[in-house]
């Protein structure tokens, strides 16, 4: 017989106070379930921890496949080219330039001397209240043959009766027109091709960044106002134009 139970005479058991401490320190049955619930639970989250680790790093393998890799499809596949010979010859592709840009100076560029005005250079003109003729002779001693074309004149009607006074100058006789086969009326763009294809022509303006891009391109002057008086840049010293 264990300690701290007794026999009845009926032949039952009656525990003892001793006994019932005994048993009140046993864990119970309730516990034992929910500590083993609380260790599955765990042991899931470890589980689902490793998973999602081994996909982080699964995605990591497929980012750093090389671009070359033969898996990926040809579309998408980078070709590795060939370093090239320091020591070898490189050709490079020089623009091609017109033939009379042979001698230091444009060999175009003569009396009468063509001159494409821009919009704005009239206006300044009638500002300025220069002759424009008067003023060409005075600049470049020269006869001079001013062109207008279809978008300048397009700008200028654009602006309405502030260019009624510049209209009439222009629709003189003496003024030539070039007819323009692009569309719209922005002068800036014509005016830069077509002196790019023909170096017979300067170019008459006072807008900033028209001179600036007609300075790219070789063998062209450029006249603009100073001084109330018409001057010229980029001319060659033969011809005995007015320096800045």
């Amino acid at each position: 017989m264990e300690p701290g139970y007794s026999r009845k005479r009926s032949g039952g058991l009656v525990i003892s106070e001793t006994g019932a401490e005994a048993v009140a320190g046993l864990p119970r049955i309730s516990s034992v379930c929910s500590s083993r619930e609380s260790r599955v639970a765990e042991g899931k989250k470890l589980i689902m921890g490793k998973l999602k680790k081994a996909q982080k790093f699964a995605t990591r393998l497929a980012k750093m496949i090389k671009p070359t890799d033969s898996r990926i499809k040809e579309a998408d596949r980078v070709i590795r080219k060939k370093k090239e010979d320091e020591q070898a010859l490189k050709i490079k592709e020089a623009p091609q330039t017109s033939s009379a840009m042979f001698l230091k100076y444009n060999s175009q560029l003569g009396p009468p001397f063509h001159v494409i005005v821009d919009t704005n250079f009239v206006n300044f003109s009638i500002k300025y209240r220069i002759d424009m003729m008067q003023g060409f002779m005075d600049c470049l001693y020269a006869k001079t043959t001013p062109y207008i074309t279809d978008c300048v004149l397009g700008e200028l009607e654009k602006l309405g009766q502030r260019c009624k006074v510049a209209l009439k100058i222009i629709k003189d006789n003496r003024f030539k027109r070039l007819a323009c086969s692009h569309k719209g009326v922005y002068a800036d763009d014509c005016i830069v091709q077509r002196v790019t294809q023909h170096k017979c022509y300067m170019v008459a303006t006072c807008d900033k960044d028209l001179k600036r891009r007609i300075r790219k391109i070789p063998g062209i002057p450029i006249m603009y106002i100073r001084q109330h008086r018409y001057s010229i840049e980029r001319m060659p010293d033969a011809y005995g134009a007015p320096k800045n």
